[in-house]
Parts: C-alpha cells; structure tokens; sequence
C-alpha cells in the first residue's frame, strides 16, 4: 500500500536553523551550536529538562552512567523494507551528530529565557497527566507511572524494528511475529513502511543502527536494546526529530521514552516461589537448585535473577544455589546442564531463563530423575512436560511472549496518533502449570519445540496465531 500523501513531515522548504546556546559552565562562558528541526506545535512546547531528569525529573541510570560512544560502524543486517517508497517525499532532515555539538549542559536560570526565546525549542514527548486511549492493552506498571505524550501527526506512519541479537528461537519468532502484524488487517492500513535490522550484540552498532534510521525519516522505532544504559544520545535524537523510541522485552533504565514489557522481577518471584512449593510438597526443606540464566548483561536477566533470588537466598530458602549461563537457547542450555550435572551429581530443581527444552533433553540423556523445572513457554518444554509429569517432572512455563512486539508497535501507532501513552506498559505474567497444558490450547504437537506458545493478546488484538507465525520467512529474520 502506498503512503498517504497527507502524513506529517517537517518543512522541507525551510532550511534548519542555528541557534547558538550561550551556558555558564565553572564560571566560563562557551557558545554551542545546536541545530532546530522546524515541525508542528513545537515552538514553545519545551520538554522538563531537569538536570539529569526524564519528564517527571527522575534520574536515570543513563545519566548516571554516560553513554556508549560510537565508533567506525560494521555493517547491520537489514532485512529489507515492506511496503517500500515513499512517494518521493524527502526524508527529515539529517539530525546533527554528536560529534557536532558539544554536549550542553543544564541552562543556568538566568539565561533559560534567552536561550528558548532564541528557538532552541526542545522537543520530544511531554509529561502528561493519565489515563491514555485503550488502558486494557497499554496498561500502566503501577499507578506511580507517568504518561507521555507526542505531538499527533497524520498517518499512515513508517515504523522500523531495530533488534539486537538475533541467535535463539525467541528472536527469530519475535521478528516473524513483527512481520506478521504489520500484515493484519487491523493494522496494515496504518502502516506506511515496516523494516527491520538487526544488529548483534555490539551496542554501539545497534546505536548507530538506531541513529541511521531516525535519520531515514521513520516515526517509530521499536528496539531491543542490547545494554539497559547508555542511550541518552540516540533519545536525544529522537526527541529532535519528534521519533517515538519504543523499546521493549529488554528495556532502558531511563523514564524518558516509552516502553513495554512484563515484571521481569515478579517472573523471577514465582519461579522460584513453584519450585519451592514443590519441594516441600517432597518433604525436603532444601536441595541444590541449578539456575540456567539468559543473555548476560541485558534487563531481563539482571531482573530475573534477583527475583529468584529475592526467594532462595533468604534465610531457610532452597539450599544451594548454582547459577550457569544458557543464553536462552536449547543446544547451549542442554549442554550446560549436562556439564553441570557431570560436575555436581544431582539437582533437586531447575530454574531456566530460556531453552527450557534443552534443560529436559539434558536430563534425559544423563538419566537424571525428573525434577520440578520452572523455565519459558516453549512449546517444546510444555510437550515434554506433559509426557513427563507423573514421572516428576512438575514444570510452570511462563512465557516471556515474542507477541510482546505487537504491543510495541500498536504502543507506537498510539503515540503517533497524540495519545497519552503510560511511560512503561505492563504485560501480564502468562503462566501454566503441568496441570493446565491442554494440547492445542497452551502447546501445539504439530507446531516445532522451538516454537514459543504465547503470543496473543487479547485485550491488545493481538490474535496470531501459531501456524500465521510459522509461516513467515526465515529470510526476514536474518
């Protein structure tokens, strides 16, 4: 479908202007350039800037930390453009690089007045009071979460994936699942451009990926960022150009941009919480538990650990607690848990962030007993356990939905459309139980172990189904 011709871009018959800042910094006086993007409803709507503050003054942890600076940049993959063109129009106007203007620090109060009514309008998304449109999909974590609001602008818009790693299952159906709901009917026709890229594991890449694509002229990017900090540059970019950033599944620790997700913390909580149940339902009040941990470094890990830990670390918790590195995929899971087990003998639970399918086969071909697995949705790990369970092996699956990037992206459209959206929208937790798999309900036979079985979202829209996602090509997801 082509674009409509009606959507919103910023001037292009304008050129940009300059604006020279002149701030106080150690009691000397310096001039930096900073370079305006003329565009609707701008002039005058100047975003909270509190020393290191996002809408509502919090610090982030980005502020805290710096950013990762980027370098010469290798290559990304892009996976190409559907519903490519645009009609001819021109993309936004390049942002300034870093490298070009100094960063600026807080404008000392005397001079704020001189400085903004020069036009170095700040832009971005705004604090605004909630709720928002459709609190049953783009539900807020807490009733202390602030909501932003972007300037509305005529769509059909242009959204652009910009993933990470892209080496396990969960990534490649993410990316399939992306694919297939730009293709809905409820949502094709507002979408101009949908592409992806995708990065690997390099931040700095991932941010320059990031930086091109705003660059590009796209009103949305949905992201999973590879380090939880260091993008205060690319969110700085973004709120010039009026982009909503939108990451998700791993988030930033910032307030300052719009993200989705589930309780990581609280995923962590209840595995560790069924696992423990299941042991003293044995009679035993300790035991040497393994936990199969995900990507190192990113939010979901570093957030699910502790929420397991939150349980078995406190006093008279679940014993000993021996923790290795699956980086959510089966073939490396099943690996490390043979390595362990010829290391350590016997475990009593398992505890796994992602290739769940793998710990089981791992078990299996040790002739390990079956033991309670608290692990992701596979639809594997969910077949195994069902055939398992009289044998001991007492499994809860929560799955941390691929679907979760349709909800990003409707998250996105919303924004684009000037509605006040919550600063981080919470996903409930979808749990089974070995006692609540039901073939072709919550795990499929003919659908492959690698499948992950939760992805539609109901109060969202969001009804792909398994065979619509399966479908898609793996050519998309390299």
């Amino acid at each position: 479908m082509p674009p409509s011709s009606t959507r919103w871009r910023p001037a292009t018959g304008s050129p940009t202007s300059t604006a020279c800042a002149r701030i106080c910094r150690r009691g000397e006086e310096i001039s930096t350039p900073e370079r305006v993007l003329p565009g609707p409803d701008r002039r005058g709507a100047e975003r909270d800037r509190r020393p290191n503050g996002g809408p509502n003054g919090g610090a982030g942890r980005n502020d805290r930390t710096g950013r990762t600076g980027l370098g010469p940049e290798p290559p990304v993959t892009d996976t190409g453009t559907r519903r490519p063109g645009n009609n001819g129009k021109k993309a936004r106007e390049r942002a300034p690089r870093e490298d070009d203007i100094k960063a600026v620090r807080p404008i000392a109060p005397a001079l704020a007045g001189g400085v903004l009514s020069s036009g170095l309008a700040l832009a971005g998304p705004q604090g605004v009071p909630g709720p928002g449109a459709d609190p049953d999909c783009l539900a807020s974590r807490s009733a202390g979460t602030g909501y932003l609001q972007w300037p509305p602008r005529e769509g059909p818009c242009r959204i652009a994936i910009v993933n990470g790693f892209v080496g396990n299952g969960w990534r490649i159906q993410m990316i399939k699942t992306a694919n297939a709901f730009a293709q809905a009917p409820s949502i094709r026709d507002r979408i101009a451009e949908f592409k992806v890229v995708s990065t690997g594991t390099d931040a700095a890449v991932q941010l320059g990926a990031i930086e091109d694509v705003i660059n590009q002229g796209y009103d949305a990017i949905v992201t999973i960022a590879v380090a939880p900090d260091g993008f205060d540059r690319v969110i700085r970019l973004a709120d010039r150009n009026d982009v909503v950033l939108v990451p998700f599944e791993n988030v930033l620790d910032t307030d300052r941009v719009m993200q989705v997700n589930e309780d990581q913390l609280a995923m962590g909580r209840t595995w560790a919480g069924f696992v423990l149940d299941q042991l003293k339902a044995e009679g035993k009040t300790s035991g040497r538990i393994l936990e199969m941990r995900g990507l190192p470094g990113n939010s979901v890990d570093r957030d699910r650990s502790p929420g397991i830990g939150q349980l078995l670390d406190e006093p008279g918790g679940g014993g000993q607690r021996v923790s290795a590195v699956g980086n959510r995929d089966d073939g490396a899971a099943q690996k490390v848990v043979a390595d362990a087990i010829a290391v350590h003998g016997h475990f009593d639970a398992i505890l796994a962030q992602g290739g769940t399918t793998g710990v089981v086969q791992a078990l299996l071909a040790s002739g390990h007993p079956m033991v309670p697995v608290a692990g992701e949705s596979e639809n594997g790990f969910r077949k195994l356990v069902a055939q398992h369970a009289d044998e001991g092996l007492r499994g809860i699956s929560i799955g941390q939905s691929p679907g979760l990037v349709a909800i990003a992206m409707k998250a996105a459209i919303s924004a684009l459309e000037g509605n006040p959206v919550p600063q981080l929208i919470s996903v409930p937790l979808p749990v089974a139980t070995y006692d609540q798999l039901q073939d072709g309900v919550n795990h499929w036979k003919d659908l492959p172990d690698t499948f992950f079985t939760v992805n539609e979202c109901p109060p969202c829209g969001v009804n792909i189904t398994g065979p619509a996602i399966v479908a898609q090509s793996e050519a998309d997801t390299n």
